[in-house]
């Protein structure tokens, strides 16, 4: 029987699907929406057509160690019985792979929050979770 290597694990945080429109800005001036797939405290999962993953990553791969993309990205994140709350994350695209002809997805580990976004992604990641774990 051939063994096989354990995998490192990449992920420090636990990831909850989500299903949202965010708005990622780039530094020369290009916003595109996309949608987004995943959360965790550290970072998102991004999907996006062809058109805009070529502009977010031209070369469609991974970027060099200290050659990342920086972008910032805008998206809403439901704050209990209030309005929803707007997140501001400064972030690094450190992920991209091909889901289908026309489908890319693109991981951004978060690099910093404006004003209190780490506080509400964190409160509205624990409540997923929570809802989760209630649900089984």
């Amino acid at each position: 029987m051939k063994s096989v290597a354990a995998k490192r694990n990449l992920r420090n945080q636990q990831r909850v699907e989500v299903r949202a429109d965010t708005v990622i800005e780039m530094p020369r001036g290009c916003d595109l929406t996309c949608s987004l797939s995943n959360l965790s405290r550290t970072g998102a999962m991004i999907s996006c057509n062809q058109q805009s993953a070529e502009q977010l990553m031209p070369d469609k791969k991974a970027p060099a160690t200290g050659n990342c993309n920086t972008v910032t990205m805008r998206f809403a994140v439901p704050d209990g019985a209030a309005q929803p709350v707007s997140i501001v994350a400064h972030g690094t695209m450190v992920y991209v792979r091909r889901i289908a002809r026309d489908e890319f997805q693109i991981g951004i580990q978060f690099t910093g929050f404006e004003g209190n976004g780490f506080d509400d992604l964190d409160r509205y990641i624990s409540e997923l979770l929570a809802d989760t774990h209630n649900s089984t």
